[in-house]
């Protein structure tokens, strides 16, 4: 079977008046350095590894105190947003080589065409930004694992560690996977990035030397706030696979 996406991005999305702080942040967490920003308000930028492709970029939004989306690079746009179309999803913006979509929970991405990219960043610290999480209420749980796993049919689709997880994996090569996380409440769909870390203790120390700070332990992760007030989360994984500790 053919990739159906080529590439992957992550988001960090937040607000504009907040762009220089973000980026502060997130070049020194993962070891990476500013591209020119671009947009119509200069509220797009990337954040470049040297010796590999990016796949982690910052947008400034003006409303709301923004969170995390995906861009997933394919071969075919308009092919690839027909498919999100029969499973459920409608577009947003429609600017030929770049798609802006809602799933059925309405949580943006992006259909973008792909450039090439392949060569994955490194691990920096101990640390990788690895995965976005969609943050679901029940009643729309069941549906978006049903939608991302319609919409990327050569990922690996299982159940998580947790009953309230689902993880959505992309091939060897790929780097930001889906992890579906299912509420206790009833709330709008949101989402957030994850980082896989060696060591979150270590890793969080570095953070917060950083300007971030922990707003909650949980099980085998640690919720942080970024200076710019953004939620992110440190995970107990293998920076490397991304898998629990001794499973792929």
């Amino acid at each position: 079977m053919s990739r159906s996406v080529l590439w992957t991005y992550a988001f960090i999305d937040r607000p504009l008046p907040l762009l220089d702080r973000t980026c502060a942040f997130w070049t020194a967490a993962t070891g990476t350095r500013l591209s020119a920003p671009r947009g119509e308000r200069q509220e797009f930028v990337t954040l470049l590894a040297d010796g590999s492709d990016a796949c982690v970029k910052v947008q400034g939004v003006l409303d709301g105190e923004g969170g995390a989306h995906l861009d997933l690079a394919v071969d075919d746009v308009p092919q690839f947003v027909a498919s999100a179309h029969r499973l459920g999803a409608r577009t947003v913006t429609d600017l030929g080589t770049l798609v802006v979509l809602r799933s059925p929970a309405g949580l943006l991405f992006c259909a973008v065409r792909w450039n090439g990219e392949s060569r994955r960043p490194p691990v920096v610290l101990g640390s990788r930004v690895d995965q976005v999480c969609l943050d679901l209420a029940p009643s729309s749980y069941d549906a978006e694992v049903a939608f991302w796993s319609g919409l990327l049919p050569d990922w690996e689709s299982r159940p998580g560690s947790l009953p309230e997880f689902h993880v959505v994996k992309p091939p060897p090569g790929l780097p930001v996977r889906i992890l579906l996380q299912r509420l206790d409440e009833e709330r709008p769909a949101a989402a957030h990035l994850d980082l896989a870390c060696a060591d979150i203790e270590a890793t969080r120390a570095a953070h917060e030397r950083l300007g971030a700070r922990a707003v909650f332990q949980g099980r085998h992760w640690t919720v942080m706030r970024d200076p710019a007030g953004g939620t992110y989360c440190l995970t107990g994984r293998d920076p490397e696979t991304g898998g629990l500790p001794n499973l792929s």
